[in-house]
């Protein structure tokens, strides 16, 4: 038998232990290697502990400055060696989307550290994970970082849940994805929040770009600054003075009443016309086949899309310098596409940046 492949050392950046203690203070017990002062607030505010009386969020993951960060939380039992402590955050940062995978390894760094009361073992699954791939344990279960693939985590949330809720109104999410633009979704639960949004990119899967979800944003300035600099994205919310804050989207999800709205200044990229109809009705379609599953509606979704470069690969030419296609914009005119239809394939190569300079 071939020996397990070790997972890419740099894929992983760092492990840390938050805890709560009898007294309701919350603190930075552990981490390693360090994490920088930003990091670790941020990391505070995420794992649900310094909230009053607020639920327990067993698992949250989300981006920040294209760091990933996975937090499972756990209540200590009366029987546990932890005897000072109420309940717990592990926490790991990584630089790739992978939430099943990390949930999986969180789960078990929290059972040896009810067990042992130490992160000396937690440090030695880490390490092992790190260079072997792999952390087996009898108590606590065995981990193979293989066993979790990078497509297995995009296709993990359901297109046909996106599509029964907004029906003929996905395609303004469809479109907002493609031209790149800025899309902020609310909801009160973060569970909620975390399924709707890290499926959005898959609307998109010709580009397989996870980097544009920000599954979860405080309305914090350091928060804020990191994502404002991203050119377009997918970010979620569960406080809904955001609605308030229309320089942060292009289009506002709020999750909790169906409801989509296209702010001001987007709306003349966001110009629908035939061409949006016929996408709508074809994911409606596909979404309603009891046959088809999530992955073959993301198919469908993807040949449309791959039809939709073709109608404007007849408009481009090569630049001056040879680089890259660029849009003849004189060809596109003298089309007479419908203006909507123009509208779009314009505003489709300027995010896919053919256009002149």
């Amino acid at each position: 038998m071939a020996a397990p492949e070790a997972a890419d050392p740099l894929l992983m950046l760092g492990v840390g232990l938050i805890e709560k203690d009898t007294n309701g203070e919350v603190l930075w017990v552990w981490c390693y290697p360090s994490m920088t002062a930003t990091l670790r607030n941020l990391l505070l505010r995420k794992c649900c502990l310094t909230e009053e009386n607020k639920l327990l969020h067993p698992f949250v993951f989300g981006q920040y400055r294209r760091t990933w960060f996975y937090i499972t939380t756990v209540e200590v039992p009366g029987s546990s060696v932890l005897k000072k402590v109420t309940h717990f955050s592990i926490v790991l940062t990584a630089k790739d989307f992978n939430p099943e995978k990390y949930a999986a390894f969180t789960r078990i760094l929290c059972r040896m550290y009810l067990k042992h009361g130490s992160p000396v073992k937690m440090m030695e699954s880490y390490i092992a994970v790190l260079t072997k791939g792999m952390c087996q344990s009898e108590e606590n279960g065995s981990f193979l970082s293989k066993d979790f693939d990078a497509r297995k985590a995009y296709l993990a949330g359901s297109i046909k849940d996106i599509v029964s809720q907004f029906g003929m109104e996905t395609v303004i999410l469809h479109t907002a994805l493609m031209l790149k633009k800025r899309i902020v979704v609310y909801h009160p639960k973060i569970e909620a929040v975390q399924e709707f949004t890290r499926t959005l990119p898959a609307l998109v899967w010709h580009r397989q770009d996870w980097t544009i979800l920000h599954s979860y944003v405080h309305l914090d300035a350091d928060e804020l600054e990191a994502l404002q600099m991203c050119p377009g994205y997918v970010a979620g919310f569960v406080d809904l003075e955001v609605s308030n804050r229309s320089d942060l989207y292009d289009v506002f999800v709020n999750l909790a009443d169906s409801e989509i709205t296209i702010a001001p200044l987007a709306k003349e990229a966001m110009t629908m016309g035939k061409l949006h109809k016929e996408i709508g009705q074809l994911i409606v379609q596909s979404a309603e086949d009891p046959e088809k599953s999530d992955s073959q509606v993301i198919q469908d979704i993807s040949l449309k899309t791959k039809e939709i470069f073709t109608n404007l690969a007849p408009f481009s030419e090569v630049s001056d310098d040879g680089e890259k296609r660029v849009l003849n914009y004189e060809a596109l005119k003298q089309r007479r596409f419908p203006p909507a239809t123009e509208n779009f394939l314009y505003h489709l190569a300027a995010a896919e940046q053919m256009l002149k300079i």
